[in-house]
């Protein structure tokens, strides 16, 4: 099967070339930086020149995750077009006929990615589907892959040049009865250039501006997770989720991203992040961003509602910072609910960020407390919600880091990379 990149999505519908598009792109992104430098948290920070935003260590950072809702509509055209080559291979792992499932595998925030995707995808295609480390993949295949009969593995990367990618595809066509689905960033990266046209994989490339510059990923983390989504969203479906989702992202840029960068300016050392299904890989990655973004100066916890009963609830101090992303399902929410008057009676964590769609006023009640409501503009499911988590929590992330000097396209003192450093890839079982 061939590569499919945004190229191929331009040919498709007649809007010509892909640089065409991404010339297009860019100015609808300058021109959406525009209205948002009208009004705060945005106003000082986008009134300097670009290169300017560049050089005082936000100018990256802060354009990639500002772009995103004008991202996701292109993610979607480029992966409706890629239907035909996707049943292909949802055929070829047994999951078109249920005689088989779907492993998804990233390393990071992709890992964090396919949990945000699996449970939705397991709930619509009616077959076991699995988020598993690359790295597990590795060590201990035999743990964490299906024992038998065919299987999808769909790989989720950035860049697609960490050295788990490779190695993880390259075991993995070792085994007969596995069809893949690669889906990156970036079409220079290894993973497409080294398997794109292999047999029994699928390779779609997503637009060039989710190819985050930046050392976090925002662009590519969201855009990743929707591209996930599409192997059971297909055509209109697909497209018109896509349109729901950035209505309510341009939302929270314009409406509530000033109350977020009050939220993060308040005087935590330490953040709890909430989620349950595939929320609760919008929780690991939305702590992965703040303390990626802090070098650790803020500590970070990420469970479900219910396991934070179960010993975690020690680490959530009076003054902590609690993120909670509320479920859709009124029964989860029910649960979501009775931890968060938990939490308030017995006095732990002062500040609450609510994610969700319809959030009750009363459980938001402090003062200082902040409700991102995505549901303006229709409701909106679990798995749409994933990706205004990831925003809320990238936000958070980037006005604590400026809050206290970092640079956000850089945070780390070179602990971690925007690809990780090469390793020894060991012999595999």
């Amino acid at each position: 099967m061939e590569t499919l990149t945004d190229a191929d999505a331009d040919r498709a519908d007649g809007r010509g070339s892909a640089v065409d598009a991404s010339r297009d792109a860019s100015a609808s992104v300058d021109d959406w930086l525009a209205t948002l430098a009208a009004n705060p948290p945005f106003d000082e920070l986008l009134s300097v020149p670009e290169p300017e935003r560049r050089a005082r260590g936000y100018g990256d950072t802060l354009r990639e995750i500002c772009q995103q809702p004008l991202t996701w509509p292109r993610t979607a055209e480029v992966m409706a077009s890629a239907t035909g080559r996707i049943r292909e291979a949802l055929v070829a792992g047994g999951v078109a006929d249920r005689t088989g499932g779907v492993v998804l595998t990233g390393s990071g925030s992709s890992f964090f990615g396919c949990e945000c995707a699996a449970a939705p995808l397991q709930e619509t295609l009616g077959v076991v589907v699995r988020a598993v480390a690359a790295g597990a993949i590795l060590t201990h295949p035999n743990a964490v892959l299906p024992p038998s009969g065919p299987f999808l593995a769909v790989s989720l990367a950035r860049s697609g040049d960490s050295p788990e990618s490779a190695a993880v595809v390259e075991r993995l066509l070792g085994r007969r009865e596995v069809a893949q689905v690669l889906i990156t960033c970036n079409a220079e990266g290894a993973l497409a250039r080294r398997f794109g046209a292999a047999p029994r994989v699928a390779s779609v490339v997503l637009p060039p501006e989710t190819n985050d510059r930046s050392l976090v990923m925002t662009s590519s983390f969201t855009n990743l997770v929707l591209a996930a989504g599409a192997l059971s969203r297909a055509g209109e479906a697909l497209r018109a989720s896509a349109a729901r989702v950035a209505a309510a992202g341009r939302a929270v840029l314009s409406r509530t991203a000033s109350a977020l960068a009050s939220a993060a300016r308040r005087s935590f050392s330490s953040a709890v992040f909430l989620g349950g299904g595939a929320r609760l890989g919008s929780a690991h990655e939305a702590a992965l961003k703040m303390l990626e973004s802090t070098s650790g100066r803020v500590v970070t916890l990420s469970d479900s509602f219910l396991g934070l009963r179960h010993g975690p609830m020690a680490a959530v101090a009076p003054d902590t910072l609690v993120v909670a992303f509320l479920s859709a399902d009124p029964v989860a929410r029910a649960f979501e609910r009775d931890v968060l008057l938990e939490l308030r009676r017995k006095g732990l964590g002062r500040w609450t960020v609510l994610v969700g769609d319809r959030i009750p006023a009363d459980l938001a009640s402090g003062r200082e407390d902040v409700r991102v409501d995505a549901g303006h503009d229709g409701p909106l499911d679990d798995a749409e919600l994933t990706l205004i988590d990831a925003l809320t929590g990238q936000l958070l992330a980037f006005f604590r880091c400026l809050h206290l000097g970092g640079r956000p396209d850089s945070p780390s003192s070179g602990a971690i990379r925007r690809v990780v450093e090469s390793f020894e890839i060991h012999a595999g079982r």
